[in-house]
């Protein structure tokens, strides 16, 4: 007999919770408070084009995101791209990504760069994670690759992303980006990047309409308050003026929220859950009538540009305009997360401007920013020390958001396999 399971969230994670529960026979009901399924992959209509509200790419090494493509019978909609790096630094465009382009880059001596191409070399062959666990990532990379490497090439990707955080994270978490760009490459030289027809949107309404067909529910625009909790059990949730009984909850919203919305919890979780820091995105997507560059990822080290690179996601996915995404990560709790919109999206013309001086106004169709104020956890050494076990001592209750699968970085297929075994493990327990 299938079990009444409430799923919070219908971001990736949690769709893939409710797919793995709906395939197993069980009867989950996703509670969204957003209008549209998918979390920071959902889809927005920017004037005309239906894409995310913040980018996505696919590596060649995401293997949970490819299984459940194939399992939905969409694996024909994904597709591979050899794409290209640049790094503009000194107010030149350079190549970048690859030997030739490192050996060739204007503004670093030769050991450096030898330095920092070793470094990246040996991160994409690492597998062991543990040894980088309670170790500095600045102190770390500065161990590597060098003082002079470190100010060009890594400096302002910690300054511009972690403000004041960037001397307390985790080497781990580092690596692990480190690694997933590096494995993308099928040779030294050359770099492939997927992406799905239709974009993630595809994945997404395919998972919404599999859990529909096999018995399980998604309600949009349905927030819970709180996930009720008598005598250390679920006995249900909150939502509207409602109660609804349910024998278990598996929750994949962002773990801030917790803390209001299980007030029942023990006081010694809700106080790891307060510990935990995030970084907020403000993201602005251009649509432009000519490309800015050929390069899909650009990194950036300017001294009049606050940013630490742009993807330019039209260089990967084939659309009929350019697109390119200008993520303005910071502290949520910086002054700067609380500027308007046209502050962001000034910079990013004039920043565009300045990187391809043929780009005019009349160049930008159109250019909107999305926020979101929990983007992603600020991981500091040995930080799954300080999370509780994703079943938490309260009979039938599970929770996960994306720090969870530490070392990882936030993506997709992450969120997909930690969903669907969490799923598991909650239908089994």
């Amino acid at each position: 007999m299938g079990q009444r399971i409430a799923v919070l969230g219908a971001g990736p994670m949690g769709l893939a919770v409710a797919y793995q529960l709906a395939r197993d026979g069980h009867q989950p009901i996703v509670f969204e408070a957003d209008d549209r399924v998918g979390g920071m992959t959902a889809a927005f209509d920017f004037s005309g084009l239906t894409i995310e509200r913040y980018y996505h790419f696919h590596c060649i090494s995401d293997h949970a995101f490819l299984k459940i493509l194939d399992e939905l019978g969409i694996a024909d909609k994904m597709h591979w791209v050899e794409t290209k790096m640049g790094y503009w630094y000194q107010g030149m465009l350079q190549p970048w990504g690859n030997p030739i382009a490192l050996l060739k880059f204007k503004g670093l001596s030769f050991i450096a760069k030898f330095r920092y191409g070793l470094h990246a070399f040996l991160c994409t062959k690492r597998n062991d994670w543990k040894p980088l666990d309670n170790l500095d990532a600045v102190e770390w990379i500065k161990r590597w690759v060098g003082e002079e490497a470190y100010e060009v090439l890594w400096r302002r990707l910690f300054d511009y992303k972690f403000y004041d955080y960037s001397n307390n994270l985790s080497a781990a978490w580092i690596w692990s980006r480190i690694r997933r760009i590096g494995r993308s490459r099928y040779s030294l030289f050359r770099e492939k990047l997927g992406y799905l027809e239709g974009g993630s949107d595809t994945l997404l309404q395919a998972l919404h309409q599999d859990i529909k067909s096999h018995g399980g529910e998604v309600r949009l625009t349905s927030p819970v308050s709180e996930v009720v909790i008598t005598d250390n059990q679920v006995v249900g949730v909150k939502s509207g003026e409602q109660f609804i009984p349910f024998d278990k909850v598996v929750s994949t919203v962002p773990i801030p929220y917790i803390p209001k919305l299980m007030p029942n919890l023990p006081s010694d979780i809700i106080d790891q859950f307060k510990a935990l820091k995030n970084i907020a995105v403000v993201c602005v997507i251009v649509k432009l009538r000519k490309a800015l560059t050929e390069n899909f990822w650009l990194n950036t080290n300017d001294p009049e540009m606050d940013i630490p690179g742009l993807v330019e996601y039209s260089n990967l996915r084939p659309l009929n305009d350019h697109v390119v995404y200008v993520p303005f990560y910071m502290p949520g709790e910086h002054p700067k997360f609380s500027e308007p919109n046209e502050a962001f999206t000034d910079k990013v013309k004039r920043y565009l401007k300045k990187i391809n001086p043929a780009l005019n106004d009349d160049d930008f169709i159109d250019i909107r920013a999305s926020r979101y104020r929990f983007a992603q956890p600020i991981c500091q050494p040995s930080f799954l020390d300080g999370l509780p076990s994703a079943k938490l001592p309260v009979k039938g209750l599970w929770l996960a958001d994306t720090s969870y699968y530490y070392p990882e970085d936030r993506g997709i297929s992450e969120s997909i396999d930690f969903g669907r075994k969490m799923a598991t493990d909650a239908a089994s327990s």
